[in-house]
């Protein structure tokens, strides 16, 4: 039986609540990173706005230090982290419907390494109930406190991630079911974890050692009524066992890394993906930087000094020259590049020569979910390159569409059921780069732009644009949609826009 997009929809509500049905989760709630398994699409039903700005439809704004990881709405409360101090970071509370300052926590971080201008250290999306928040920091671990005091609950020490290229951090915690889970594909100790909720203990972990940096968020994917967490990587797609933390399936569908998160529905796994060799990357962030020589290859100091003051670890020459050095002259060149940095079992996608020095790749596809085993061949369902996805920007994925948008505001749409192009690419009304992913409610979709203009597109064949809003101050983070309000996270505000006019 065909299901019309109005009982999709429905259906992928209840299977969302099914997944939070905790008592500690709100049918309204945004609970993590692009809110309800990540899809960036509202459960609510309150009327959102088209038109606000500093001075219109603003319910509230409050300074909430510098920082790029969005809010989360937990009870009808709203937290947020951000860097309030060189070596501070800081974890808020606030009452969602008014803005009123519950409780703030203070954390000493230490020192840090230097990271990309576009990111900050205050970069993961803290993860929240009616119970407790879920908060995580590179030299802290993951941190879980009390929802309505702040007060400490339980902490797990994390291994420091460490990013050569010093994209940084950008991992969130998810919640699923009785757990937390945190992925963390760093350049040394790549893992998955699972948590329990209430008291931080350590159900599995697996050791992604077979992957390279990735940015991507876990996702749920339920086929005939088992559950999946679903991760993508380094050249595919991994299903787990969400009890033992086995990997069920997997499908070698993807590129050498991946920065966007998929989105799952009707047991249907949507990606958008954009990625250049990892050698290459190699090539032109570090030989090719001030501080390289521009030879076409790679050496140790050539790396200490790309990274700076901070030591560069030496289990990750180890990781990499040590595997990488086949000739054994201290240098990595040509296929010696690809055999340092990628896994010898999982030697994703083009090789160095085929890709060429600049060659990046990118595609839209749909794979099934479920399954055992390689399901390479038999869940691939269809898969197309393009040109117009972006390497961070997430897909949205709504009544049998997907939208792309892409930095300079170019979007595209596909239907979902051959991933045939629908309409674009065109302009959706703001230029400059995009970081954060598009959401959605009351019929609306809200893509916000890191030059502080956020677009409003009405959810509907042709992806209308109703309104380009200025809200002053540039936005990296994904926004949230939770209690009838849009809660917008500027690089160094927090603010709520509701109808009021």
């Amino acid at each position: 039986m065909s299901l019309s997009p109005v009982h999709r929809r429905w259906f992928f509500v209840c299977a969302v609540l099914a997944l939070s049905s905790l008592s500690t989760l709100q049918a309204d709630d945004w609970p993590q990173f692009r809110g309800p398994n990540c899809t960036g699409i509202s459960t609510g039903t309150a009327p959102l706005p088209v038109e606000f700005s500093p001075t219109k439809n603003l319910k509230w704004s409050v300074d909430v230090g510098e920082g790029v990881g969005g809010a989360v709405v937990a009870d009808g409360r709203v937290f947020v982290n951000g860097m309030t101090g060189p070596e501070t970071v800081s974890l808020f509370a606030f009452d969602a419907a008014s803005g009123k300052p519950l409780w703030r926590r203070d954390w000493e971080t230490g020192p840090l390494p230097e990271i990309h201008k576009t990111n900050s250290q205050a970069s993961s999306t803290p993860a929240a109930d009616a119970d407790r928040v879920y908060f995580y920091f590179t030299t802290l671990g993951l941190l879980t406190v009390d929802a309505k005091t702040g007060e400490d609950v339980w902490k797990q020490e994390l291994p420091e991630p460490f990013f050569v290229f010093k994209w940084g951090p950008g991992m969130s915690p998810v919640l699923y079911g009785d757990m937390v889970l945190f992925v963390q594909d760093d350049d040394l100790f790549p893992a998955m974890y699972a948590f329990d909720r209430a008291t931080g203990e350590l159900r599995w972990k697996d050791d992604r050692l077979d992957m390279a940096v990735n940015y991507s968020h876990p996702v749920i994917c339920t086929v005939d009524g088992r559950d999946d967490i679903v991760v993508g990587g380094t050249g595919m797609l991994i299903g787990y066992d969400p009890q033992t933390g086995n990997r069920r399936w997997k499908a070698r569908v993807l590129l050498r890394n991946i920065k966007t998160t998929p989105v799952c529905l009707d047991g249907i796994i949507y990606v958008s993906i954009q990625s250049g060799g990892i050698a290459n990357q190699w090539l032109v962030s570090v030989d090719q930087a001030t501080t390289g020589n521009s030879d076409g290859k790679l050496h140790r100091e050539e790396v200490q000094a790309f990274v700076g003051e901070f030591p560069v670890p030496e289990a990750f020459f180890e990781k990499t020259f040590g595997r990488g050095d086949l000739n054994g002259d201290g240098f990595l060149e040509g296929k010696e590049l690809d055999v340092a940095f990628l896994h010898p079992d999982n030697f994703a996608g083009a090789s160095f020569e085929e890709l060429g020095e600049k060659a990046a790749d990118e595609y839209v596809m749909a794979v099934r979910g479920g399954g055992e085993g390689d399901v390479t061949d038999s869940h691939l369902l269809w898969k197309h390159r393009t040109k117009y996805t972006d390497h961070i920007v997430s897909p949205y994925v709504s009544d049998d569409r997907m939208l792309l948008v892409k930095g300079g505001g170019i979007g595209t749409a596909f239907e979902t059921e051959q991933g045939t192009a629908l309409g674009g690419p065109r302009r959706i009304g703001n230029g400059g780069e995009y970081f954060a992913s598009p959401v959605s409610g009351d019929g609306k979709i809200y893509v916000a732009g890191e030059n502080g203009n956020i677009v409003v597109m009405r959810d509907a064949d042709g992806f209308e644009t109703l309104a380009v809003n200025d809200v002053g101050d540039s936005v990296i983070s994904t926004p949230a949609i939770a209690d009838g309000a849009l809660f917008v996270r500027t690089r160094y505000k927090l603010m709520a826009f509701a109808v009021t006019e």
